[in-house]
């Protein structure tokens, strides 16, 4: 008798277990947010502070402008290497020395005693926030699985609205209550407590991670977008109290075009480029470049000029221009959340319905200025502000997701870090342009409310452009990355 084989079905095999959570993700998400604040918050304080500033230091009209842009500009320039870095250094080791230099830079800021070395130190501060803040997004994705991620990044988009808006509101309040007879300066040594806070947090809770393909850094990357950044701001900033000499054109043509050989080297750099190559191929992503920043750059410009018209030509104190920005706040408050459960179903149109709800507060406001003269007041202003944050939370809730939706997954990492970058070479520009479009405005005559009213139109305009290119954007908005 022959023995017949029986063929036995092969057991099947259970899916692989999901490797567990970290068991700190959401404290490590509370650290990379108090990194966010600090970074936001020093990017808006100076912007009310900025006349008392000057009036202890000294420094001509530029100078405030400096304090601002030379932070931003930093910030910009040197985000996307700071990724690179956390990626070959690992992230951790990175954030720690981003965070405790930040905390020390914010420290010689309160300490600077003269205009050129608050400048100095704004840069120095600059430069450590564009270490610290790029490990915070590698970090979630590193101890938050799939599932959460999307949770997780949720709540990036109200803390850094709302800490963009309060900053202002948070420095004129600082100024004016002159805690242990500090003044101003305490609006850079509140970073000091939050610093140690986050300094400890990050030695304690935050595993350590880095990228698991070898990295190289791109110096002559990091060498043409900094001299191009540089070409393009200075002369911006400086044209003015110069007079407009022709080197100054110049200067702007050599900045445009170190940033086209820029781009070109970027695209021949391989696995090595600061900006993934692909990338700048994607016209979706481009576009969300050029949409980024113009958006940042009306938001941040006009913040600056907002600020200097309250307290230069309406003689509000600190705190009464900080507390004018309130209603701004609140209207950030009310959509921010609320946008990112739109998106889903509207994908671009709620970034859109922002940018025109923006563009029509920004021309209630200046009406409301021109009717109104040197005269108006805080209360006046209330409901065009209120409009104008209303729509920005529509905005800062959807920009990022939308403009990553056009890219890959393996893209997402590089292009978010580019994108932040965008976000403040955007404030840099603002800043130097439109506040140089105010004070121009005074130097030829013109009343303080004649040029604010047509400063806030032209970034009304700004903003308008902004809504015409985001229909080069994915209609639908990416939910699961930042």
């Amino acid at each position: 008798m022959s023995a017949t084989a029986v063929a036995v079905p092969a057991p099947e095999l259970a899916p692989p277990a999901e490797a567990p959570a970290y068991r700190w993700r959401w404290v490590v998400l509370a650290i990379v947010l108090v990194a966010e604040i600090m970074d936001l918050l020093d990017s808006t304080v100076i912007t009310i502070a900025a006349p008392t500033v000057r009036a202890e230091l000294g420094g001509g009209t530029s100078t405030m402008q400096w304090w601002a842009a030379g932070y931003t500009l930093a910030f910009g320039v040197f985000m996307i290497v700071g990724g690179r870095l956390g990626d070959v250094f690992g992230r951790r080791r990175v954030f720690v020395v981003g965070i405790t230099g930040f905390t020390l830079a914010s420290m010689a800021c309160a300490l600077a005693p003269s205009p050129d070395a608050l400048i100095a130190t704004r840069v120095l501060q600059g430069g450590f926030g564009a270490l610290l803040i790029p490990q915070g997004l590698g970090m979630i994705k590193t101890v938050f699985p799939p599932k959460e991620m999307g949770g997780a990044f949720a709540a990036f988009g109200p803390v850094m609205g709302l800490a963009a808006i309060a900053g202002p509101i948070l420095a004129g309040w600082l100024v004016s209550a002159d805690l242990l007879g500090t003044g101003w300066r305490m609006i850079f040594l509140i970073n000091v407590p939050l610093g140690l806070v986050g300094l400890l947090g990050a030695l304690r809770f935050m595993p350590e991670s880095r990228s698991r393909t070898p990295i190289k850094l791109d110096p002559l990357g990091v060498g043409l977008i900094s001299v191009a950044s540089l070409a393009l701001i200075y002369p911006l900033v400086q044209g003015r109290e110069l007079g407009w000499p022709i080197w100054t054109f110049g200067l702007m043509a050599a900045g445009i075009a170190l940033l086209a050989v820029f781009a070109a080297v970027e695209r021949r750099s391989g696995e090595h480029a600061l900006i993934a190559p692909s990338l700048l191929r994607n016209r979706a992503f481009t576009s969300g470049l050029v949409v980024g920043i113009v958006f940042f750059s009306g938001f941040a410009g006009l913040l600056l000029v907002v600020s200097l018209f309250l307290q230069l030509a309406l003689h509000f104190t600190p705190v009464h221009a900080g507390l004018t920005f309130i209603p701004m706040s609140l209207g950030v408050a009310i959509t921010a959340g609320a946008s990112y459960a739109l998106m889903p179903r509207f994908g671009r149109k709620v970034l859109q319905a922002g940018l025109l709800i923006v563009s029509a507060a920004l021309v209630w406001l200046a009406v409301t200025v021109t009717h109104d003269g040197a005269g108006v007041s805080s209360w006046e202003l209330v409901p065009a502000l209120l409009a104008f944050g209303l729509g920005m939370g529509f905005v800062f809730g959807p920009l990022f997701n939308v403009i990553l939706a056009g890219v890959d997954e393996h893209e997402v990492g590089s292009a978010s870090g580019t994108l932040n970058a965008i976000q403040q070479l955007g404030n840099s520009i603002g800043v130097a342009v439109l506040a140089t479009i105010f004070f121009s405005l005074l130097d030829h005559g013109h009343t303080s409310a004649t040029a604010m009213t047509r400063t806030v139109l032209i970034s009304a305009a700004v903003f308008v452009v902004a809504f015409g290119l985001s229909f080069l954007l994915p209609k639908d908005a990416r939910m699961e990355e930042f």
